[in-house]
Order: structure tokens, then sequence, then C-alpha cells
């Protein structure tokens, strides 16, 4: 790993958001928006009585969770797209960089998105609705950590999808990470899904991750086999995916088709 290529092509995205109003608006209007409309939501189901159970206080929190997922996701594959979209894969393939220094530039990437989206969901939640996400104490740090991962995973798939069949994939760079919402039970409790596919959520290390959330909310419980399995499962996606997009390169590189990639 050359720490120069990866700062280099790191800056050349930081500078895309310093001169880019519309790139900036991204980071804080659609957080701010959804917190908006679930905040609101979450005030009018407290306002429905004790049959709730206290069951809204996580939506907040589940919230900031999700978009730390999502963003991590985002930070990869928009990161490809850019290049896509400038024609520059060629160029940034040519040159010295490598794969893996590559990933590395767009996971660092990922996590700069992460930390000033979440900042700000975490401040506004605080400012308008008085909702302090740290209420979950020390947990709070493997469940970032491991959605930070889960979004890595899913942004190098999309990122590999979109390199093997080019511009027509590209709408999967917003819609991927909601493919798997509905199993990650992030807002509902995996036991509200069907036996089968509460099989499968248990394979998905977010919906672990949301589970454990609600634990210690809700319980005061510590998700120490949720935290335990997510992370597993995390690992062993994660390496299988890098091998995968490493793969996935190779083919594409072979056949020619990144020249072609975006047109």
């Amino acid at each position: 790993m050359n720490v120069g290529r990866i700062g280099a092509l790191l800056s050349r995205h930081l500078y895309l958001y310093k001169r880019s109003f519309a790139r900036l608006l991204e980071i804080f209007y659609w957080p701010f928006l959804d917190l908006i409309v679930w905040g609101f939501i979450t005030i009018y189901l407290a306002q429905q009585g004790n049959q709730l159970h206290g069951a809204v206080t996580f939506f907040l929190g589940a919230l900031i969770l999700w978009d730390v997922l999502f963003r991590a996701q985002q930070g990869i594959a928009l990161s490809f797209l850019e290049e896509m979209w400038a024609r520059n894969l060629m160029n940034l393939f040519a040159s010295p960089l490598t794969v893996g220094e590559y990933l590395m530039a767009t996971m660092t990437m990922s996590i700069f998105k992460v930390t000033a989206v979440g900042s700000l969901m975490i401040l506004f939640a605080l400012v308008f609705y008085s909702y302090d996400i740290f209420v979950i104490g020390l947990s709070l740090v493997p469940f970032i950590f491991n959605l930070l991962i889960s979004g890595w995973i899913i942004g190098v798939l999309t990122t590999s999808i979109i390199m093997r069949f080019g511009q027509q994939a590209e709408v999967l760079a917003w819609g991927m990470v909601f493919l798997f919402q509905p199993l990650s039970c992030v807002f509902y409790p995996m036991e509200v899904l069907p036996a089968f596919l509460q099989k499968i959520s248990w394979i998905i290390p977010p919906s672990h991750i949301f589970e454990g959330m609600r634990s210690v909310l809700l319980h005061g419980e510590i998700p120490t086999v949720h935290v335990i399995w997510a992370t597993g499962l995390n690992a062993v996606y994660l390496v299988g995916m890098i091998l995968w997009f490493y793969h996935t390169f190779s083919i594409c590189k072979e056949r020619g088709m990144l020249v072609r990639v975006g047109e």
C-alpha cells in the first residue's frame, strides 16, 4: 500500500466536495429531511398512549444507525461512479495505483462521509427532538464499526456489478442497500418476519446490530451475542467480497471492459 497514491485519490474526491455546493448539500439535506419526517412520526406514535410500551424510543436511533450503513455504502459506490462519469477509470488503473489502494481510498472516503453525516444527524436529533444517541452507551462503538463494515461490503458488491455491466447498472449505487433493509429489521424486531425470512435475516450482519440496539434501549441488555455474530459475519463477507472484486476487476481488465465502462 502506497499512502501517497491513496492520499492523492482521496484528495481528488474531497476537492469535488470543496468546489461543488450540490455535493455538500447532499451531506446534510437528505439526512435532515429523513430526521424531520421520522421525528414527527415518533412524536405522533409517542402521543398514542402506553400501548406502544416505549417501542418508539428506538426509531430515531435506528434512523441514525441506518444512515451510517447507507453512507458507508455510498462512499464506495459513488466514488466509483464519479470516476466512471469522468471517463477516468482507464487513467486511474493505467497508473501505478493498485486495486487494493483504490479500495482503501474509497473506504476512507466513506469514513469521512459517515463522520460528517452522522455528526449532523446526532446534532439535529439532539437539538430538535432532545434525542441523545449516546444513551446506547459503549455498545454504540461496535454498532457503528459493524455497520461501517457492512456498508463497505455492499458498496464493493455494488461497484463490482457496475464495473461488470456498465452504466446500465449504475442505479444500484442508490438502490442496492435498500434491498437489504427489509431483512435488516431496522425499524421492527426480527420476530415479526416469517420463519423462513428470519433464517435469512440471521445471516445478515446489520440485522444483529439493530436487534442489539433494541435490546439496549428497551431492556438495558448488553447484546454480546448479536455483536459477535455481526462481527464474524462481516469478517467473512468482507474478505469474500474483496476477493470477488479482485476477480471481477481481472475479468474486466482482460476483456477491455474498463475502457468501455460508462459508455
